[in-house]
């Protein structure tokens, strides 16, 4: 019994070690495949369709203007309520924005130690309440300070009071 478990086991691995080996016709068959699409790849490519395209002359910028267009930055509208300030103008910079009323407290007294007159607002909408560092009547002053507080606030926005 032993003999033919041994002598069926070697039969098993003869066949799979014969069937698991690759074929020369296998290769020359994808070899020729291969040379009839380059052969292909060759004719449609003739000189006679071949794109020129002009080479790129790059010429030094002798000056640039940089435009300020404050009328494309944008501003959020939102009815406020004041909490503690003296009252918003018509443009506001918010500098923060805080669910909890102890923590917008704090950053308007780092505000207000660094010489800043900020403000706390309540947006009753969002359930928010805002930061105000500093407020103006028109919208280029705005921006100008938004522009200012974003080296150390990158989130600063600008507000649009609605009375």
């Amino acid at each position: 019994m032993k003999k033919y478990m041994v002598l069926g086991a070697g039969l098993c691995m003869a066949l799979a070690l014969t069937s698991c080996g690759t074929k020369e016709s296998a290769y020359r068959k994808a070899y020729e495949k291969a040379q009839s699409q380059d052969a292909m790849l060759s004719q449609q490519n003739t000189p006679e369709e071949t794109t020129v395209v002009a080479p790129v002359v790059t010429r030094p910028a002798t000056e640039t203007t940089v435009v300020d267009n404050v009328d494309n930055v944008s501003v959020r509208q939102e009815k406020t309520q004041m909490i503690d300030g003296t009252g918003l103008k018509n443009f506001s910079v918010v500098v923060g924005s805080f669910t909890v009323r102890a923590n917008a407290d704090g950053l308007a007294q780092q505000l207000r130690s660094a010489g800043y007159a900020s403000q706390i607002v309540y947006s009753g909408n969002r359930n928010m309440y805002r930061v105000v560092a500093s407020t103006y009547d028109d919208k280029a002053s705005a921006v100008r300070s938004r522009n200012e507080f974003r080296s150390k606030y990158p989130d600063a926005w600008l507000l649009f009071n609605q009375q």
